[in-house]
C-alpha cells in the first residue's frame, strides 16, 4: 500500500458586499471572501491537501483565477474535479483534516453542514472528515477581521 499525506493552506481577505461561504455553507455575516471564485477559503485548503498529497501542483495551476471560466465558480466544483484528478492517479482519499481560522462569525453551527458537504464532494463517509474553527484571540489580519484563512491536511492511499 502507498499512502501519500498532503497539505493544503489558503488565505482570502474579507470584504463587503460579497457573501461569506465556507465549506460550501453560506454564512450570514457583514462581509464575505475576495476572489476570482466564490473564494471558499476551506475548499480551496482541501483542493490544494490533496493536489499537493498526489504531487499535482496546486489549485492555482489547474484553476488560474486569470481563467474566465472560473470567475464566481461554485468551489464545490472545483474540488469535484480535484477529486476526479486523485481518482486518475489511482489514489483513493483516506481522510481529510481542516482548522478554518476566523475571529468572527462563530463558525460552530455551520460546521455539521460544512462537513457533510465535504463528504459528498470527496464521496467519503462523513467519518473521515473533520472540521475545526478556531480564532487568533484578535491577532494578525484574522484576529482583525481582516481576512480568513484554513489549513487541511489528506491522506490518500492505494
Amino acid at each position: 500500500m502507498s499512502v501519500r499525506i498532503g497539505h493544503g493552506y489558503d488565505v482570502h481577505r474579507l470584504v463587503s458586499g460579497r457573501p461569506l461561504i465556507l465549506g460550501g455553507v453560506n454564512i450570514p455575516h457583514d462581509k464575505g471572501l475576495l476572489g476570482h471564485s466564490d473564494a471558499d477559503v476551506l475548499i480551496h485548503a482541501v483542493c490544494d491537501a490533496l493536489l499537493g498529497a498526489a504531487a499535482l501542483r496546486d489549485i492555482g495551476h489547474h484553476f488560474p483565477d486569470s481563467d474566465p471560466a472560473y470567475k464566481g465558480i461554485d468551489s464545490a466544483l472545483l474540488l469535484k474535479k480535484v477529486v476526479s484528478m486523485i481518482s486518475d492517479t489511482g489514489y483513493r482519499i483516506g481522510n481529510v483534516d481542516v482548522t478554518v481560522i476566523a475571529q468572527r462569525p462563530k463558525l460552530s453551527p455551520y460546521i455539521p453542514q460544512m462537513t457533510q458537504n465535504l463528504a459528498a464532494c470527496l464521496g467519503v463517509p462523513v467519518t473521515d472528515v473533520n472540521v475545526k474553527a478556531t480564532t487568533e484571540e484578535k491577532l494578525g489580519f484574522t484576529g482583525t477581521g481582516k481576512g480568513i484563512s484554513a489549513h487541511a491536511v489528506c491522506i490518500i492511499e492505494k
